[in-house]
Formats: C-alpha cells, sequence, structure tokens
C-alpha cells in the first residue's frame, strides 16, 4: 500500500497553530431573543466585553439596562443581529426589552 502526502515544498516542519488566548475570545459571549425571552436571561461577562444580540424573533426588540443609560442596544428589528459593550465595573446589571417589558435579563459583569 502506497500513502502520499501534501507538502509545501520547503520541506520544513509546519508549525502548529497558536493556542487561543483569552482575548481571542472576546466578544464571543452572546444573548438571543427568541419567542419573547432572553436566552440566557442571565449572562456572566467580562468588564468591556463585546456582547452579540441575535433576534431571532419576528417583532423587535432592545436590550436595555433598567438603571441609567449603562448599555442599550437600541431598536433591533426581527431577524437582525446588534452589539453592545458590558459596563467597565463589575457588578449585576438588570436589563429588559423596552417594547416587551416582561422580556428581562441580568448582566453580570466580573
Amino acid at each position: 500500500m502506497l500513502a502520499t502526502a501534501c507538502s509545501n515544498g520547503d520541506d520544513q516542519p509546519a508549525s502548529p497553530s497558536p493556542a487561543p488566548s483569552s482575548s481571542a475570545t472576546a466578544g464571543t459571549q452572546s444573548i438571543t431573543m427568541e419567542n419573547f425571552a432572553f436566552s440566557p436571561a442571565d449572562l456572566q461577562v467580562r468588564p468591556g466585553e463585546k456582547i452579540t444580540v441575535v433576534n431571532k424573533d419576528s417583532a423587535a426588540h432592545t436590550v436595555t439596562a433598567t438603571e441609567g443609560d449603562t448599555f442599550d442596544t437600541g431598536n433591533i428589528p426581527g431577524g437582525k443581529s446588534g452589539t453592545f459593550t458590558a459596563p467597565a465595573e463589575a457588578g449585576e446589571y438588570a436589563f429588559v426589552c423596552t417594547f416587551h417589558p416582561n422580556m428581562t435579563g441580568t448582566l453580570i459583569v466580573r
């Protein structure tokens, strides 16, 4: 039996891929809005981390902090997505959809 292998032609061993660092995982957190609910309802993130918000409903939604103007995605139409940045200060931040106040969640910044 004969086996063949691919070569890049320079006879150098292939370099291993670098291991992902903590900065490589930044921005991977997400909240999905589906069936008029946030999933997950409670999300733990790092200070300043970017969070992607995906709206799988047909209705528009928001992710808006209930205290002050800490974060607010603004209107995210059905089938669209948006992003926001977690607060720099550690703590628990309640959020709501301003169009559907029964949609609630908590952003836990640690």
